[in-house]
């Protein structure tokens, strides 16, 4: 059952690419894709890194079918290696969390469909197979998800076990007070 992923905070996050930078990084340097596992993503309240979040369930592993997600070390792996690009995962995925990358075509660049601040980010080697992406929470560091430790404001942070229980009851109790001063509200009226 997986119990740990990485978390942001919206009000810490600047936007500033850092987090998809080490993570494309770390992943080079092991010889896997050389792509972000995770996006920032833009909205008129602000930024915020967005990442699967190893849901329980993994819808992902349950479509893929050469069994390249599976569960494992609490998280939800998916094996570079076995991977078809076939996206039956990235439609699946309820966060949207899931990519399929690879070498991006010339004219994907020239007619400007790539964000032309990722491009020297997300260049990768000719010819590189087309598959899927997706956190794997650096699993090969023993110092735990780059992206964490890299992140100038430390808006982004690995959560697991009892913390996420803690996180659960705490997002309750504030709905609770929400709803209750809603009510209130209403019976003033």
């Amino acid at each position: 059952m997986p119990n740990r992923f990485v978390i942001a905070d919206p009000e810490r996050c600047l936007g500033c690419y850092t987090c998809m930078a080490g993570c494309t990084l770390a992943h080079h340097k092991q010889g896997l894709q050389p792509f972000p596992r995770l996006f920032v993503t833009h909205t008129p309240d602000g930024t915020m890194p967005v990442q699967c979040r190893h849901c329980e369930d993994a819808p992902c592993a349950r479509v893929c079918p050469v069994k390249a997600i599976e569960i494992k070390n609490q998280m939800v792996y998916l094996n570079e290696g076995l991977c078809i690009g076939c996206k039956m995962c990235a439609l699946v995925c309820p966060f949207g969390c899931i990519d399929i990358q690879g070498t991006p075509a010339p004219s994907v660049e020239k007619d400007g469909l790539l964000n032309s601040y990722l491009i020297p980010l997300l260049a990768g080697a000719t010819g590189q197979k087309t598959i899927a992406t997706k956190c794997d929470l650096c699993y090969f560091d023993a110092e735990g998800p780059a992206c964490v430790r890299v992140c100038p404001t430390r808006a982004l942070r690995l959560v697991e076990g009892e913390e996420i229980e803690r996180l659960s009851k705490l997002k309750r109790r504030t709905s609770i007070v929400g709803v209750t001063s809603i009510l209130a509200e209403g019976r003033k009226s």
